[in-house]
């Protein structure tokens, strides 16, 4: 059994570990670009795109919740791997998701079109129609994402991280594929089935490793705790559907805006989260199970927060850069001429005012994990709440000020709000090193690319200024690599 334990715990680098599951997050974005590019080419800028991508937004909002669920259950199975119980904690924690599965599906299903009214608010009845179709079939697909983040959680405590990351990846190739050929003769909502095959290979894949280890089997935890697994998925769930929530109050303030609104916010939302997820939701994941076996203190835990910010917000400050001199070009070249001139300027525009939620967000990646570490789950609902909350008024009135752009700033007001509030649930240690660090970080960041992009900008065109700008701003961040980069890099190089 020891020696066993042992194969099992023998772990790759962090490095590779980390560039696997990033590589993931690149290619299902990759895939997700190209899913959004036929969507614009075949079905425009219409009501019944506003109605597909607002179903969407509910499918996004489970999906977080399930990638971040990776995220809340890694401990505990890393746990459970120690004392060689794993098989049957993660089949027990499947059964209590498919307790909630089924049924919620069920009830989507049978209540699709008032679903689609719902989502849909103020849009036309043809833009309901479309959400009530596309919830059908998204709801379920969803919840197979939860499993499939299951299955990936048992490789995860194994340090298995390559088989998972596959799978995803595979899964958003193959999703792209099925909407591809469904396009043309079942319409939009042809993107919802492609959704679903990539929810299916991407559990399907981890699932045959987890077979072919022999990794789920051994006897059920006794008694199965199917109520108290729920109790831990709400809690879990509870923050990043609160996020997620924040999002969908932003579509709903969008579509008061007329038609196009909604998904031009939803486009520039897409490309925000990308940017963010390929490193900040990477290092999450490939910490949880190394910090649940040597422990963290609230000093650690600062630490932690600002060396992972450190290696995402560098990236993301980089491509915010490039969004703000030449996102009009790159969204007409992606989405087509519905997207040319100012509606493309409006879009690329909107990335970089999302920039105060790509901040929030990383703080919430890598600060989250930390919660379940340290057993500190029981301010989660309470915080959610007041972070979906505040988002409403400050929604409501930067929409009056400012437009789209206001919407955007509420939403990353509301993320930066649970981002800190997470902090403090470790401790106010935590929160003043993790809130200082990551403060200094945003104005080093935002200075760096405001020099290389912006100085450039006022001498050349814009395509020139993005690709000098590139060159200038690496300089500039290699040069403050004292500041902390090079030590954010040697934490993460050495987490496993």
């Amino acid at each position: 059994m020891a020696n066993t334990l042992r194969t099992h715990l023998r772990t790759p680098s962090a490095l590779r570990s980390g560039l696997l599951t990033g590589l993931a997050q690149i290619v299902l974005a990759l895939a997700a670009a190209g899913a959004g590019a036929l969507l614009a080419q075949k079905f425009g800028r219409s009501a019944k795109t506003d109605g597909f991508l607002a179903a969407y937004g509910v499918y996004l909002l489970l999906v977080l919740a399930a990638q971040s669920f990776r995220l809340v259950v890694v401990p505990d199975l890393t746990r459970a791997a120690a004392e060689g119980r794993l098989g049957g904690e993660a089949r027990s924690y499947a059964l209590a998701f498919l307790a909630l599965a089924v049924p919620v599906s069920v009830l989507v299903a049978a209540f699709s079109g008032p679903l689609g009214d719902l989502v849909t608010g103020s849009l036309p009845p043809e833009s309901a129609d479309v959400a009530g179709r596309a919830l059908a079939v998204l709801v379920p697909a969803a919840f197979v994402q939860l499993l499939a983040a299951l299955a990936a959680s048992a490789l995860a405590a194994l340090n298995s991280y390559g088989t998972a990351a596959l799978g995803f990846a595979t899964g958003g190739i193959v999703g792209l594929v099925v909407f591809a050929a469904l396009a043309d003769a079942h319409g939009i909502v042809s993107l919802a089935w492609g959704l679903a095959a990539n929810a299916t290979v991407a559990l399907a894949i981890p699932l045959t490793m987890l077979l072919r280890r022999h990794a789920i089997g051994g006897a059920w935890p006794q008694p199965l705790g199917i109520g108290p697994r729920l109790l831990h998925l709400l809690q879990g769930a509870a923050v990043p559907l609160a996020l997620q929530g924040c999002y969908l109050l932003g579509l709903r303030f969008a579509a008061k805006l007329g038609v196009g609104s909604v998904t031009s916010f939803s486009y520039a939302y897409l490309a925000a989260s990308t940017l963010v997820a390929a490193t900040a939701f990477s290092v999450g994941i490939i910490s949880s199970a190394p910090l649940t076996r040597r422990g963290v203190d609230a000093v650690a835990a600062g630490r932690h927060v600002v060396h992972a910010g450190w290696v995402s917000l560098s990236l993301v400050g980089a491509a915010a850069g490039v969004f703000a001199l030449v996102g009009g070009p790159i969204v007409q070249f992606v989405l087509g001429d519905e997207y040319r001139g100012q509606v493309g300027r409006e879009l690329g525009h909107l990335v970089v005012y999302l920039s105060p939620w790509m901040v929030g967000w990383v703080g919430f990646a890598v600060t989250f994990p930390l919660v379940f570490v340290a057993g500190r789950r029981k301010t989660l609902v309470p915080l959610a709440v007041l972070g979906f909350v505040v988002c409403i008024p400050l929604g409501l009135g930067l929409r009056a000020a400012w437009g789209l752009p206001g919407i955007a700033i509420a939403v990353g007001l509301a993320t930066l709000v649970i981002a800190l509030g997470l902090m403090t649930a470790l401790s106010l240690r935590t929160l003043a090193i993790a809130a200082l660090g990551l403060g200094r970080l945003a104005l080093t960041v935002g200075g760096a690319a405001a020099l290389a992009f912006g100085g450039l900008s006022l001498a050349l065109s814009p395509a020139a200024a993005a690709g000098a700008g590139l060159v200038v701003y690496a300089f500039v961040i290699v040069a403050l690599r004292s500041l902390g980069l090079s030590d954010a890099w040697t934490y993460v190089r050495g987490l496993h």
